[in-house]
């Protein structure tokens, strides 16, 4: 068995026809490429993706592959990790605009096409499909093993300050991208910065250490703490990450965002941490987390004006849509479902008139 770790383009990797996943009807079948995909595409990936566009493709995550013939030419042909490769070609096609789903539009805002993640998907070749089992044990039991986002980050970090690296020398030796590994060292040396911190419980930071790392993302973040500044310097000019006169802001801040004794954290899932930075921006916003006995994340959004982008993005929407809605709706005059959901419109319409007193 080669453990060697490869790299090909993900147009070079079919997905498994024979995946025991398909079920035994579609594995019968004679699917082609295509066709499986087609059956994985509706599978939850979104996840996959997620971590994809945030950490890259690690080359501990590696695919297992074998060649075959596929739709008439030979492939590599992956015979574990089908759904990897399903979410990351799903991802691509997103980004060439054949996916049109929302929900992946959304992943893909205000994030350029990371080319690489494409050009060198990371595979191990084997012989065949009965060395597949042999090896899986070897993947999880006593060799290549899933990294907790904190192992990673300091994984990362004793690349950079044991071997001298800098962000780039780093992420072409993990495979992932370079603003990830710039912002899980940044991330790693707050940690550590926190541990320094007395009476406070760093354990909780850590178990939930990619809840920080997402969070500095976030540019509102990044000032509240003062480490807006250090992000596109040199790892040996990055720690330590908070000066001095940002301490007290980093004590509330992890107060606020993983909790600590009776005090309940206010954002308890990571998709609520740009939401999170929006109230940490507004003086409204902070004196209501800091004046309020058991704050709430939605009565801060709330108090900073935040919702205010909500209603200007449902009263839009509801709007385009009911002007493309008035183009074919004199076609259904006497459909049922097509009144009854007009009359309910006009009672929303009306409600708004009133609360709004327009004439």
């Amino acid at each position: 068995m080669n453990a060697e770790i490869r790299y090909a383009p993900l147009s070079d990797i079919a997905l498994d026809a024979q995946n025991p996943r398909l079920g035994r009807a579609d594995r019968e079948g004679g699917l082609s490429a295509e066709n499986v995909y087609e059956i994985m595409r509706d599978w939850s990936l979104e996840e996959l993706a997620t971590s994809f566009l945030e950490s890259g493709f690690w080359p501990h995550e590696a695919v297992l592959c074998i060649t075959e013939e596929v739709d008439g030419e030979d492939r590599l042909v992956v015979v574990e990790g089908n759904r990897r490769i399903a979410a990351l070609t799903r991802l691509e096609r997103t980004y060439e605009g054949i996916e049109s789903s929302r929900r992946w539009r959304q992943l893909i805002e205000d994030t350029e096409r990371p080319n690489e993640l494409f050009e060198r998907v990371p595979y191990i070749l084997l012989e065949s499909r009965g060395e597949i089992d042999s090896f899986l044990g070897f993947r999880h039991v006593t060799g290549i093993k899933e990294w907790a986002p904190p192992q990673k980050a300091a994984f990362i970090a004793k690349l950079i300050e044991e071997n001298n690296l800098g962000y780039r020398e780093v992420m072409r030796k993990i495979g992932s991208r370079t603003d990830t590994v710039e912002r899980n060292y940044i991330a790693f040396c707050i940690l550590r910065q926190i541990e320094e911190i007395e009476d406070f419980d760093t354990k909780v930071v850590e178990e939930r250490f990619s809840v920080l790392f997402l969070s500095l993302r976030n540019k509102s973040v990044q000032r509240f703490i003062g480490v807006a500044e250090k992000f596109g310097l040199e790892p040996s000019d990055v720690a330590p990450p908070i000066d001095d006169r940002h301490v007290e802001h980093l004590r509330e801040y992890i107060l606020w965002l993983f909790g600590q004794g009776d005090k309940d954290a206010i954002v308890t899932d990571s998709r609520d941490v740009d939401k999170f930075g929006r109230v940490l921006a507004s003086e409204a916003g902070l004196r209501y987390l800091r004046n309020v006995t058991k704050p709430n994340l939605e009565q801060a959004f709330i108090a900073s004006g935040g919702d205010k982008e909500e209603v200007y993005e449902l009263v839009s929407t509801a709007t385009y849509s009911l002007q493309q809605a008035l183009s074919t709706i004199h076609l259904y005059r006497t459909d049922q479902r097509v009144l009854d959901i007009s009359k309910l419109m006009l009672d929303h319409a009306g409600q708004i008139k009133k609360t709004l007193e327009l004439d």
